[in-house]
């Protein structure tokens, strides 16, 4: 029996692709507009089918391929907050949101999956998409449900809340249930970056990771009209702080042998994160390779929907779709 199929628009590093892809589907076409990010995804997977393109100027009927596809995967840009509205970049993300749901009417899949902030969700400021989505799927035959996923519940080491929208075909909507949490304990930050803080032979990483005994914060990306990287808000900055790291940066290495680790004397005496120990904190395999400048590349790692998420979505989708998705994930196992 073949797989199910997929096709993934605003697909950044490929962490929902990925994470679909381990749950049994294969992609026929995965898109998105950012040169750093589609070299990404091809240098990872040089097999994909992956076009660089804005999903605003995408057009089905050139890319056939797109068409009777099992699922319409997305993870537009984060949509901004009322406190936000007036950015320069702001507006945009809503677009790319709406031009996902008028992309079902064109490729008509069996399912919709699209990912965003936690509020999207539920918050009164997003009920004019919600009703925009209510209004076009249903109208195709859809029927949907809104729920919040947090990464934490699925093994990614960082509480990472987010929205998920769920349409599928009218006569198969009823089989579908939002994935359960799969661990009961929490991955937390040391134990997820001991092993990569002392490969340089740092002496000390061992203590740091005792310390660095919580789940990460929400790892944010920012724009592009945005500076450089670093770990996120204030408040996820002074939540790092109490774990011996310095988030007002990324770092390019982990410590060496000499590193003197001790955050009383400032944020100099801190570890910093680097982006592939992010892209580790995102629940990416340390195989992936994030493509570009450092900046660009971190900024990739924030975006991206982790892989294990996606995983947990794609077999939710797929028990709905085929009643036993194991059917199409025989012989897969997580270290793939």
């Amino acid at each position: 029996m073949s797989k199910l199929t997929f096709v993934d628009v605003c697909s950044g590093a490929g962490g929902l692709a990925l994470g679909l892809e381990r749950a049994g589907f294969e992609p026929r076409l995965l898109l998105d507009e950012d040169n750093d990010a589609v070299t990404t995804l091809r240098a990872n997977r040089p097999r994909w089918n992956v076009l660089h393109t804005d999903l605003i100027d995408f057009d089905p009927a050139e890319h056939p391929v797109s068409h009777d596809v099992d699922l319409l995967a997305a993870s537009p840009p984060r949509v901004k907050s009322n406190a936000t509205v007036g950015r320069a970049d702001s507006g945009m993300e809503e677009r790319l949101l709406e031009a996902t749901v008028y992309l079902v009417h064109a490729i008509r899949p069996r399912a919709v999956l699209i990912e965003n902030v936690p509020g999207l969700a539920h918050s009164d400021e997003h009920q004019r998409f919600r009703d925009f989505a209510r209004a076009e799927l249903a109208h195709l035959g859809y029927e949907f449900t809104w729920f919040v996923m947090n990464a934490v519940d699925f093994g990614v080491p960082q509480n990472r809340k987010q929205g998920i929208l769920v349409a599928v075909e009218r006569q198969r909507a009823a089989a579908f249930r939002p994935p359960t949490p799969a661990v009961q304990e929490p991955t937390t930050v040391g134990a997820a970056l001991e092993s990569s803080m002392a490969s340089r032979g740092w002496r000390d990483a061992a203590r740091w990771a005792a310390q660095a005994d919580q789940p990460a914060p929400t790892l944010v990306g920012g724009s592009k009209n945005r500076g450089g990287a670093d770990l996120g808000p204030t408040g996820a900055k002074r939540k790092w702080a109490t774990m011996g790291v310095n988030a007002h940066t990324v770092g390019d290495q982990v410590p060496g042998p000499d590193f003197v680790w001790d955050p009383e004397l400032g944020r100099d005496n801190m570890v910093k994160i680097t982006v592939e120990q992010a892209a580790l904190l995102q629940g990416f395999p340390e195989s992936w390779e994030i493509s570009g400048r450092k900046t660009s590349r971190y900024r990739q790692v924030g975006h991206a929907t982790p892989p294990p998420v996606g995983e947990a979505l794609g077999r939710a989708v797929a028990q709905a779709l085929v009643g036993d998705p194991a059917i199409f994930v025989a012989g897969y196992t997580s270290a793939t």
